[in-house]
């Protein structure tokens, strides 16, 4: 990004952020002579901690994909632009890991490690969440997350060794510059699992199936005027439907449909006995019921409908336009129940908002 453009880029977002927080003309102007004489100097200018919390809260206010928007004010910023060393990003990750899960009382949370800088990102992430189950290739088939495989085997050629079971935590692998990447085990007590338990049915013929409890993605690039901070990983809760109609159903996933559809007895010959709809409603209960049986902060797809609605009312009042991307916002089980379903969203992209960024291990 040239210095012309990051300028623009940089007085747009001050002129926005100094608005939105009621700042006075004249420090909305002496904060734009400041960035423009940092840009002509080091072709680059820091965020302070405001700016840097606020751009933050209102990329997730703009995320476009995301149905949670309404509790974008709550989100927690850490701001971790000191840390150089692995040993100390790794840290920084730890301390997410438990900030965030908070014994079940999930909180959002970002962590905001140094920008990129000339296009050189100082510190990079290679995981796609922080806490993620490993896939392995047997010759009976695969064996845990098969959205995983790529990583996991880059995971064992850098020296890691999974237990080879359904749901082996993997490492985090954190690459600080250009030097070799390192893996690190995320101590065990730091994580949090749901068992997932149906309150009638032995969905699972007997085999123990669990989830973990915060997504906390890692592999997003955050744009906050011009700026990109490459590593800020962040999260929210789960939404149930993201774990009961996604990562345990999914043919692609852990496909756990067949086997549901069978320990209920239901008739599998035909698609039109709708055994996969009554299969996934049930699993999708298991998982709600499970988590708040263990304390876990979830939501279900109807309420996190409606806490939208409330997201499209607190907006228009503040007269900006709700944008969205309506295939990624109706829910991916009973959509045409929620209001999501039957209104448009434009599409359009504001900043600061989170972008996706290309894997550091694809060869």
């Amino acid at each position: 990004m040239n210095n012309q453009t990051l300028t623009q880029e940089a007085e747009l977002f001050i002129q926005q952020a100094y608005t939105e927080l009621g700042k006075s003309t004249e420090e909305i102007e002496s904060r734009l002579k400041s960035v423009r004489h940092s840009i002509e100097l080091n072709n680059f200018y820091e965020h302070t901690l405001e700016e840097l919390s606020y751009g933050a809260k209102v990329a997730w206010r703009n995320s476009n994909r995301c149905i949670g928007r309404f509790f974008w004010e709550n989100l927690n910023v850490v701001d971790a632009r000191g840390m150089h060393t692995s040993k100390e990003v790794f840290g920084c990750l730890l301390n997410h890991i438990d900030k965030a899960t908070n014994e079940g009382k999930i909180q959002p949370l970002i962590t905001i490690f140094q920008p990129q800088k000339n296009g050189h990102s100082p510190i990079k992430i290679w995981n796609h969440q922080l806490v993620r189950y490993a896939g392995y290739k047997t010759e009976d088939g695969i064996i845990g997350d098969p959205d995983s495989l790529q990583f996991t085997e880059k995971c064992m050629e850098l020296g890691w060794q999974g237990e080879g079971t359904m749901f082996d935590v993997l490492p985090l692998v954190i690459q600080i510059d250009n030097g070799k990447p390192e893996y690190m085990e995320i101590p065990k007590e730091l994580i949090m699992e749901v068992p997932i338990q149906h309150a009638e049915y032995d969905l699972f013929g007997g085999e123990e199936i669990k989830w973990y409890a915060v997504p906390i993605i890692s592999d997003m690039r955050l744009e906050i005027g011009g700026v990109h901070y490459t590593a800020a990983p962040f999260n929210g809760w789960y939404m149930g439907t993201e774990i009961g109609a996604r990562n345990l159903a999914d043919t692609e996933r852990y496909n756990l449909l067949p086997t549901i559809a069978k320990q209920m007895e239901l008739d599998m010959k035909r698609l039109g006995t709708l055994w996969k709809d009554r299969a996934l409603v049930e699993l999708n209960s298991a998982v709600l019921d499970s988590f708040k049986k263990r304390g876990v902060t979830i939501v279900d797809h109807h309420t996190a409908a409606n806490q939208f609605r409330l997201f499209e009312q607190k907006e228009e009042k503040c007269q900006r336009q709700v944008t969205g991307k309506w295939s990624w916002l109706i829910p991916p089980m009973s959509p045409a129940t929620t209001h999501v379903f039957h209104r448009p969203f434009n599409n359009t992209v504001k900043k600061p908002n989170y972008f996706y960024q290309d894997k550091y291990y694809t060869d």
